[in-house]
This record gives C-alpha cells, structure tokens and sequence, in this order.
C-alpha cells in the first residue's frame, strides 16, 4: 500500500521572488495577467479555488472549457468526476483542498497550451505552492506531471508514485478525462487516492 519514492526534482524559484507574498495580491496578479497571447482568447484567468491552507493541493494542466464558460470549477463531466474522488475517496470537502492548473487560461481551439504559455504561468504556480505548502501536490494526468516537474519518465513509471518534488511530495494520477474514456483504470486511481489519504 505505500509508496515508493523517485529521485528529487527541483523546484524553480526563479521570478517568483517579484510576486506578492499575499495570497490575495496574488489571485489579483493572475487575474489581470497579460504575460502570453491567451488572454486575447480567454473569459478570465483562473487562480485556483478552496482552501490556501490546504494538506493537498490539486494541479491540473490548464482551464477546461466548461471551467472557461462557467467560471467555476468542478464542472462538466471531469469536473464532477474530480469531486467525487475528493469527496468520496480522500474524505475531503472540495473547499478543504487547493485546486488550480499549470496554465492559468484555457488553450486556443482546445489545444493543449504551449511550453511558453506555461512559462509564463509558471511563476504564479510555484508561488501558490510556496504560499500553500502542501503536504501532498497531486498531479492530474501527465500534461500536469510534465509541466510541473519537466520530468520525462515514462508516466506509467511514476503514477501513483510519490515523487519528491524539492521539499514536497506530488503525486501523479490519472486526469479524470482520461478515466471517462478509459474505465478500467478507476481501480488503479482508487488504489492511488486511497495511498495519498493514508500518507496524510
């Protein structure tokens, strides 16, 4: 049932020292974010929802379009599939977890955003990761664990897996779009949300 643990990956501080050390100043940064050319495309930008004091933190890659119509998150068919394993696998309300995504705006034409979208998103995320510290950073699906951590280790390696991600600990799993398409591995989700409930 535990797990076992991958060599460390660092985590880039570079320019997050220039932005606010308020959670609040934060969101406004991102919000009136114009780094990168998604903001021409976007309804807003997406700093995260729930609780910034938060034992888990959820990253996901970038804004769905449901999450982009609505201003919410949680919604559509991922969404709700996502707070279901929150609520009924980890135990946990969503406002008691931090989720947010790598890339703060949703991608042009439903196109996954690109290595300088998430650039200029970085900063933000590993900001909130600071500011949160998080005993454990779950990572949906690949696009989330490649962005993060630049790591480019086979994912079935490491899913499931607990990485240690500078002074925290992330674990990858599959992202909820990729379980709606693909069923049988709700199981091995299962096994992975319920080694990340005991570790807490």
């Amino acid at each position: 049932m535990g797990f076992s643990f991958s060599d460390p990956i660092a985590l880039n501080h570079k320019n997050t020292t220039a932005l606010p050390n308020n959670f609040e100043l934060l969101q406004q940064t991102i919000s009136q974010c114009y780094l990168c050319d998604l903001n021409k495309s976007r309804r807003q930008s997406m700093y995260g929802y729930g609780n910034i004091h938060a034992d888990i933190m959820i990253v996901d890659a970038y804004v769905s379009h449901s999450e982009n119509e609505h201003n919410a998150y949680y919604v559509g068919r991922s969404g709700l599939s996502l707070k279901n394993m929150v609520e009924k696998v980890l135990l946990k309300r969503i406002d008691e977890v931090y989720l947010t995504h790598a890339v703060k705006c949703k991608p042009r034409d439903s196109k996954e955003p690109s290595t300088s979208e998430f650039e200029s998103c970085k900063a933000y995320l590993f900001k909130q990761i600071d500011l949160i510290q998080p005993k454990i950073i779950i990572a949906l699906g690949e696009k989330a664990y490649r962005l993060i951590t630049g790591d480019t280790t086979p994912f079935e390696q490491v899913r499931g897996e607990r990485v240690n991600f500078s002074t925290f600990s992330l674990v990858p799993i599959y992202h909820p779009t990729h379980l709606l398409r693909n069923p049988s591995l709700k199981r091995e989700t299962l096994h992975d949300l319920n080694k990340i409930k005991s570790a807490l």
